[in-house]
């Protein structure tokens, strides 16, 4: 997963891209970039770590020009070099491109064999500089026509924002599995993965581009191109609300805090167990704990403090990181815990890795029973349109019964949201992709049915 943003028609847009990426640092840790175009040429810092980490006054300033583009980055599988991350820039014969991705996709390897067969020669291991080279050797004779010719070659997830000199693009992907908004800041127009990135840039939202959308900024105007070919199903990754995506942000259409707690609502009426008190693993589980706890009537509160100087563990691209970070990243409050029968409400259980760790620091702070609530079904699957669950032997879901977990974990009882009862707490605006709950894949897995690797993202 990862957060892009677009600027056009905003004076230094480069600093506007760098605030919309400190809204989407929560959506990559590993590094971010930034390009910039000044009299049609396109100037990229890459840097990293946070945005925050690679970035000050003097590369912005270096950075100048009305049109932008920001990444922020963790990879998918792989390549974790600069020469990976993004934005990708490239020489194009209509003008300098640029290209930021959010996906990832599922035809890559094969699309990558065709071009290196024609020819092509490739700088990184990532699938996104497979879309440059579509691009640059479409034999359409127009630019639109070009990106359009090039887009409707991928199969898999993609959210993507282009400049080739100072005109901009974004898509989706037929499907719509990855978020992609439209604003407006005055003249100017900014694209954002979420729509907290517009809110702290200061942007009113306009729209959310429709799976398949594809749009044009030029010269202050936004024009809608012909779109891709839509699938007959919508497939928005229902991931996004569960934990990916800020509370403050609307994604498919909902509040994420509000299908949150409706993920926590459903929960209680399915696992409902007594007990003292109810509280959540910070940060991504605090409204789905608020929901379990308006619906239970089980007071809510703050059992576990949070160290915010530390990142996602879920996102950490090695095992050994995940493994120390999870040893600094909570603290147990002992005045609530000890003596009490505890509720904890976590958001997914995907690895397992975090949450024996956290279930034995409240067992040292004295509960007396530990109760353990999951807002989500059990994980099942590999995700191949761009989150970090690369093989089954990962996912504690599956290959052990809930029991197994139960025990694995050490608490005295282990509840999961029903796939019915999630879907249901948030049907006005699915269907949605449920591939890591369920194993469906909505969209083909070309490079997997054919005996490749599945593709490296960012």
């Amino acid at each position: 997963m990862c957060g892009i943003v677009g600027v056009s028609g905003i004076d230094r847009a480069a600093e506007v891209a760098f605030l919309g990426l400190y809204a989407l640092q929560h959506r990559g840790q590993e590094s971010a970039g930034i390009s910039a175009v000044h009299d049609g040429r396109v100037t990229v810092h890459k840097a990293h770590g946070g945005v925050a980490d690679g970035f000050n006054d003097a590369k912005l300033q270096s950075l100048p020009g009305r049109v932008a583009l920001g990444h922020t980055r963790y990879s998918t599988a792989g390549g974790r070099g600069l020469i990976n991350s993004q934005p990708i820039s490239v020489r194009y014969h209509q003008g300098d491109l640029a290209l930021v991705h959010n996906g990832n996709l599922t035809n890559a390897h094969t699309l990558r064999d065709d071009l290196v067969a024609e020819g092509a020669l490739f700088q990184s291991t990532v699938d996104t500089e497979v879309i440059v080279h579509l691009i640059a050797r479409s034999r359409e004779r127009t630019v639109d026509a070009q990106v359009r010719d090039a887009l409707s070659r991928l199969t898999g997830a993609f959210s993507v924002i282009i400049t080739v000199g100072e005109t901009m693009y974004a898509a989706r992907d037929p499907w719509g599995f990855r978020p992609l908004v439209l604003g407006r800041k005055k003249s100017g127009w900014i694209l954002a993965s979420e729509t907290c990135a517009l809110d702290l840039i200061g942007a009113q939202f306009e729209a959310a581009l429709e799976p398949g959308d594809i749009i044009k900024i030029e010269n202050g105007s936004v024009e809608y191109l012909e779109a891709l070919q839509r699938a007959e199903r919508p497939a928005p990754c229902i991931f996004e609300l569960i934990y990916f995506a800020r509370p403050d942000s609307h994604v498919w259409g909902v509040s994420v805090d509000r299908a949150r707690r409706a993920f926590g609502r459903q929960l209680a009426r399915e696992h409902a167990v007594e007990a003292d008190c109810v509280f959540s693993v910070p940060d991504s589980s605090n409204s789905a704990a608020l929901g379990y706890a308006e619906e239970s009537g089980v007071p809510f509160e703050l059992g576990l403090i949070r160290n915010h100087y530390v990142g996602r563990t879920f996102i950490h691209p090695s095992q050994a990181g995940r493994d120390f970070r999870v040893r600094i990243k909570y603290n147990a409050v002992r005045e609530v815990i000890n003596g009490k029968r505890v509720i904890v409400v976590d958001d997914s259980l995907v690895r397992g890795t975090t949450s024996r760790g956290l279930i034995r620091l409240i067992r040292e702070a004295g509960a007396k029973e530990v109760h353990f609530r999951v807002a989500s079904p059990p994980v099942i699957s590999p995700c191949y349109y761009g989150i970090d669950m690369p093989t089954r032997e990962e996912l504690i879901g599956a290959n052990h019964s809930v029991e197994e977990i139960r025990a694995h974990l050490n608490v005295d009882s282990l509840g999961y949201l029903s796939m019915q009862g999630m879907h249901d707490a948030v049907a006005k605006h699915g269907p949605f992709c449920d591939a890591c709950f369920s194993g469906n894949y909505p969209a083909p897995l070309v490079d997997i049915q054919r005996g490749k690797p599945a593709a490296s993202h960012c």
